[in-house]
């Protein structure tokens, strides 16, 4: 793997990119042929092997989840088939799209948050992974009109916890959207109970409007957590991605923020798209972590993300150079 550096801190783009295209994505008759695109993948590593979990759009703009496996984390081959979730008629609600899956692995389980659009709302699910393109229904939730849903990989203080992003700012075009990222916790992954605010978006510069990207990865400083931030003062939105520190114990205290962005659409096939000027992170593998379930300082991190609502992208950094980035205030 050959990245090309692009941004500041260190964080590179695969020189592979776009790496999976709709051209990637095979056919599945009889609705899900010649799609128009794929983007904001979840992404875990089993062993040698990375799979991505990817939102792919048919031409009759429905949504599908497909899996994607590579043993370099570059490469990827998509399998012909669609992920499955058992369980999701039970409901009772009417789903019309299942996307923006994220994927983390707690214990010996891989769970998949994922939103999905409901009459007026959106709603996030949880689904734990049985084989490759399988997963069961955990719970979904009823109430809240909440997206950008992810789990920590452990319990913290004896409960499950989660990131979210409540949709409770009303924007123009009737449609609601949200600036502040809170914790919820769970003593089951079924029933959830919010704990407070974590960040909010900052008026004026990059992160106006802010959502969790990649699940939180555990350093020996804090979790450290890449979100996309919204720039909406150009009258368009720009979406870019940045990172925050979380305390071990309270993830609800920052101890440190990106005062820039980290990665803004700069590439052709991150400004030019279904929604321009997008680059979406939404999954992160960790390439080592010590004896203690700390990740490494000098290791690589890959970061999937979404670019400009079609393709899928790849960033490359490591932990060191994310904690340094946000600390660049």
């Amino acid at each position: 793997m050959t990245p090309t550096e692009i941004e500041g801190n260190n964080v590179k783009r695969s020189s592979a990119n776009p790496i999976l295209t709709r051209e990637d994505i095979p056919d599945i008759l009889p609705h899900v042929v010649d799609v128009s695109s794929v983007f904001n993948p979840g992404a875990i590593r089993y062993g040698d092997r990375y799979q991505l979990i990817l939102r792919v759009q048919t031409r009759g703009r429905e949504t599908v989840l497909m899996t994607a496996e590579s043993d370099d984390g570059e490469r990827f081959s998509v399998s012909p088939s669609l992920v499955t979730i058992e369980g999701l008629d039970t409901i009772g609600e009417t789903m019309y799209h299942i996307y923006d899956p994220r994927l983390t692995q707690i214990d010996d389980d891989v769970f998949m948050v994922f939103a999905a659009d409901v009459d007026h709302a959106c709603r996030l699910g949880i689904a734990r992974q049985e084989s490759l393109t399988s997963f069961t229904l955990v719970s979904f939730g009823s109430e809240t009109d909440t997206r950008n849903g992810v789990l920590f990989p452990e319990r913290i203080g004896g409960r499950y916890a989660r990131l979210e992003r409540p949709n409770r700012m009303s924007i123009e075009g009737g449609v609601t959207s949200g600036q502040e990222i809170i914790l919820s916790e769970s003593e089951d992954l079924i029933d959830w109970l919010e704990v407070g605010s974590v960040m909010s978006g900052r008026c004026h510069y990059w992160d106006e409007l802010i959502g969790s990207g990649p699940p939180p990865i555990k350093t020996r400083e804090g979790w450290l957590h890449i979100y996309h931030g919204i720039a909406r003062h150009f009258g368009a939105g720009i979406y870019q991605a940045g990172v925050a520190l979380l305390d071990l114990e309270d993830p609800c205290h920052v101890l440190a923020r990106s005062r820039n962005n980290i990665l803004e659409p700069r590439e052709l096939y991150e400004m030019v798209g279904q929604v321009p000027n997008v680059v979406f992170p939404s999954g992160m593998i960790v390439d080592s972590y010590d004896s203690d379930g700390f990740a490494e300082y000098k290791s690589i991190v890959r970061v999937y993300y979404g670019c400009a609502d079609t393709a899928v992208g790849l960033a490359l950094t490591t932990i060191q150079d994310l904690l340094a980035a946000c600390h660049d205030e």
